[in-house]
C-alpha cells in the first residue's frame, strides 16, 4: 500500500495554523487597545477558564496574537516589546511560528510565570490580565516577583476586543457513559466527593475542570479537539445534588432527563449568582487554587464566602482507575496494539522503497485505527518527525513543513487515539536503514531508561518525583539528558494528559493503585535526530512484595530492535524486553492475518 492508498486523515488537520505576517497588526491592534484602557502591558496566557491543554478555537488568544499554537505558553504585550513564554518542548517551534523582529521568545522553566514579565513594562507601570484565564496563585507568585516594579489590574481581555471574527463558542453532543464502561454510578461518586468536602470542613466545592466535572457525572462530549471534555462548571454542596453549570445552547430536554435526580442543570450565566449566593450565606466553599480561575475566588471573598483552598476532590479518585476503567484501558490497547502492527508492517516494507512524508505516515496511521469502528478521535495530533524534526519534541508536522523520510534517517511516531472503550498513547522510534554509531547508543539508554521504569518495584507513599532518575540515569552517565517529563497520567477516555501523577520532578503525589502513566524517557539531538520510546503502564499491587507497588505495561506493540545495541543490555533487561515482545505476540497475533502477522512473529522474536 503506498500513501495515496489511504483515505483523507479527519483526525487531524495539516493546515499551518499560524501566519507570523499576522503578529504585526495584531499586536499594533491590541497596543491601541491597550492606550484605550490607560495599561501598560497585557498578559497573554495560552489557556481558557478551564485550564485545558486543547483549548476550543474561540479561546485561542494566544495563538490569535502571537501566532503560537503549542499547549503551554504566555505572551506579555508591552507598549514597545513583546515576550513569548515557552517551556523546553516549543523552543523550536516558537520562533518558527511567531515573527521573532516583534515578538522576543523566552525558554520558560515553568516555575510560575516568568519575573522577565517585569521587562516589559515600565516600572511603576500596570499589567492587564484576564481574571478567568489565571489563577489565584499564578498572580500571587507574579506579584512576589515583580516584587512592586509593577502593578497586576485584572480587567476585561483586551484580546477578545480587537478579535473581530472570533469562532463561536463550541456546542457538541453529550453522551453519558454507562455502568459497565464507568465502573461507577455518577451518584456513588458525588457521595465520595461530598464526604471529602465534608472532611475539609467546607460546604461545597466549585469545580472548573472538565475532566472533573465528565468524570463526576459519567459525561463526555466534544467540545474540544482530541479529548471528549463537555466545557462547564460545577457546585457541589456538601448534602444535596450538585448544579452543572453550561452554555445555554448545550442544555435539552435530553440533557435534563439524563441527570434528573443526579444533578441539576443552569445557565453559565447565572453562575456568578450562585458564587454570591454561597458567600452571601457564610458559606465555606473549596476551591483549588491551581485551577481555578481568580475571577471564581474573588466573586466568593467579595460577598463573604469563606474560602478553603485545596486540591480539587475529585483528581485522586479520578486517576485511580477502577476495575471497570482498567478493563476498557486493556481493551482500548489491545485495539491500538492490532492498528500499529497493521502501521509498522506497512512502515517497514514502504520505508526501504522511499516517497514516504510526515504527513503520509500520519495519515496511514490513522486509517488503520479507524478500521476499528469504536475508535472515534486521536488522543492529539500525531508528532511525526522525521530524521531533524524529531528533534523538535512536540512537533506538529504542516502542509509547510511537511518532509520526506530519507533512507537511513530515523523516524519518530508519538501518537494516541481515543476507543469508547479508553485512552492511548504512544511513541515508537524508527529504522530506515542502518543507524549510526551514536543513534544505536542514545537508542539503548533511552530504552534501558524505559525499562528501568518498566521494571521498578517500590514500596506504597512514592512518588512519581522519587523515581524520575531511573529513567534518565543511562544518558546522565554520558553526559546527556532530556527535558521533559519521563510520564504524565493519563485519563480513561479522558485527557490524555491528567493530573495528579506523573513521572518526574514536578510530581510530588504517593503513586496509587490504577494510576495510569506514561513511561517515555527521550533523546534529542537537535538539527539531527529524535528518539523517544513510550508505553502506558499502571499501577499494581506487587505480588510477591506486600506494601509494595509495580508496574504492568498496558501497550502492546513491538520496539524496533533494530537500533538496540545488544551490548549495552544487561541480562535481565534482555529478558524484561522479550517476555514483553512474547506477551505482544501471543494477545496482538492471533488478531492480525497474513504479512503482518508474518511481520509481527518476526518483530516480536527474542533478541
Amino acid at each position: 500500500m503506498t500513501p495515496q492508498s489511504f483515505p483523507p486523515a479527519i483526525f487531524q488537520s495539516f493546515d499551518e495554523k499560524s501566519d507570523s505576517r499576522t503578529v504585526a497588526p495584531r499586536l499594533a491592534a491590541l497596543r491601541q487597545a491597550m492606550a484605550k484602557a490607560g495599561v501598560d502591558a497585557f498578559l497573554i496566557p495560552r489557556a481558557d477558564a478551564h485550564r485545558g491543554e486543547s483549548v476550543p478555537a474561540s479561546e485561542a488568544r494566544l495563538a490569535y496574537i502571537t501566532g503560537f499554537t503549542g499547549s503551554a505558553g504566555l505572551a506579555v504585550i508591552g507598549a514597545k516589546k513583546a515576550g513569548l513564554f515557552v517551556d523546553s518542548r516549543y523552543t523550536l517551534q516558537a520562533p518558527a511560528q511567531t515573527d521573532t523582529k516583534k515578538v522576543k521568545v523566552h525558554e520558560w522553566l515553568l516555575a510560575g510565570i516568568a519575573p522577565q514579565v517585569a521587562d516589559y513594562v515600565p516600572r511603576g507601570g500596570t499589567i492587564a490580565y484576564d481574571p478567568w484565564l489565571h489563577t489565584p496563585g499564578e498572580i500571587r507568585d507574579l506579584a512576589g516577583k515583580l516584587d512592586g516594579r509593577a502593578r497586576l489590574v485584572p480587567g476585561p481581555n483586551l484580546v477578545d476586543a480587537i478579535w473581530d471574527d472570533r469562532p463561536a463558542p463550541p456546542v457538541s453532543t453529550i453522551e453519558f457513559l454507562g455502568h459497565n464502561r464507568a465502573g461507577r454510578t455518577a451518584p456513588d461518586k458525588i457521595a465520595e466527593i461530598q464526604q471529602a468536602i465534608a472532611g475539609d470542613h467546607a460546604d461545597a466545592v466549585v469545580l472548573t475542570l472538565p475532566e472533573s466535572i465528565c468524570w463526576l457525572l459519567n459525561m463526555r462530549g466534544h467540545d474540544v479537539p482530541n479529548t471528549p471534555f463537555v466545557l462547564g462548571f460545577a457546585i457541589v454542596p456538601k448534602k444535596g445534588l450538585p448544579t452543572l453549570y453550561l452554555d445555554k445552547a448545550k442544555i435539552t430536554g435530553e440533557l435534563k432527563a439524563a441527570l434528573s435526580g443526579v444533578a441539576k442543570v443552569a445557565t453559565s450565566k447565572t453562575l456568578p449568582v450562585a458564587l454570591m449566593r454561597l458567600g452571601q450565606a457564610g458559606k465555606a466553599v473549596l476551591v483549588d487554587p491551581a485551577s481555578a480561575p481568580e475571577a471564581i475566588v474573588t466573586a466568593l471573598k467579595e460577598a463573604g464566602a469563606k474560602l478553603v483552598e485545596k486540591r480539587d476532590p475529585v483528581l485522586l479518585p479520578k486517576s485511580r482507575k477502577n476495575p471497570a476503567e482498567l478493563s476498557g484501558m486493556r481493551e482500548a490497547h489491545t485495539l491500538d496494539g492490532v492498528a500499529l502492527a497493521k502501521f509498522l508492517a506497512w512502515f517497514d516494507g514502504a520505508a526501504p522503497r522511499g516517497g514516504l512524508t510526515e504527513i503520509g505516515i500520519v495519515t496511514a496511521l490513522e486509517a488503520f485505527r479507524r478500521e476499528e469502528e469504536t475508535c472515534v478521535d486521536a488522543s492529539f495530533d500525531t508528532i511525526s518527525g522525521a530524521g531533524p524534526n524529531g528533534a523538535i519534541v512536540h512537533y506538529r508536522v504542516t502542509d509547510k513543513t511537511d518532509r520526506m523520510l530519507n533512507a537511513g534517517e530515523l523516524m519518530l511516531v508519538d501518537s494516541g487515539a481515543q476507543y469508547l472503550s479508553g485512552t492511548t498513547d504512544i511513541t515508537r522510534t524508527l529504522s530506515t536503514g542502518k543507524p549510526s554509531e551514536e543513534e544505536r547508543d542514545r537508542y539503548t539508554q533511552v530504552l534501558k531508561g524505559m525499562i528501568a521504569i518498566s521494571m521498578a518495584r517500590f514500596p506504597k507513599g512514592t512518588t512519581g518525583a522519587q523515581i524520575d532518575v531511573l529513567a534518565r540515569q543511562f544518558l546522565w552517565q554520558t553526559g546527556a539528558t532530556y527535558n521533559h517529563g519521563t510520564g504524565h497520567g493519563v485519563g480513561a477516555y479522558l485527557g490524555v494528559h491528567e493530573g495528579p501523577v506523573g513521572i518526574s520532578p514536578r510530581y510530588t503525589t504517593p503513586l496509587e493503585v490504577g494510576n495510569v502513566i506514561s513511561n517515555e524517557p527521550g533523546y534529542y539531538k537537535t538539527g539531527a535526530y529524535g528518539i523517544r520510546i513510550e508505553n502506558l503502564i499502571t499501577v499494581v499491587e506487587s505480588a510477591e512484595f506486600p506494601g509494595y507497588l509495580e508496574f504492568e505495561t498496558l501497550t502492546l506493540a513491538p520496539i524496533d530492535k533494530r537500533l538496540i545495541r545488544k551490548s549495552l543490555l544487561s541480562a535481565a533487561e534482555r529478558e524484561w524486553l522479550d517476555a514483553y515482545h512474547q506477551r505482544v505476540w501471543k494477545e496482538i497475533g492471533p488478531l492480525v492475518k497474513g504479512k503482518v502477522q508474518d511481520w509481527l512473529k518476526e518483530a516480536t522474536a527474542a533478541l
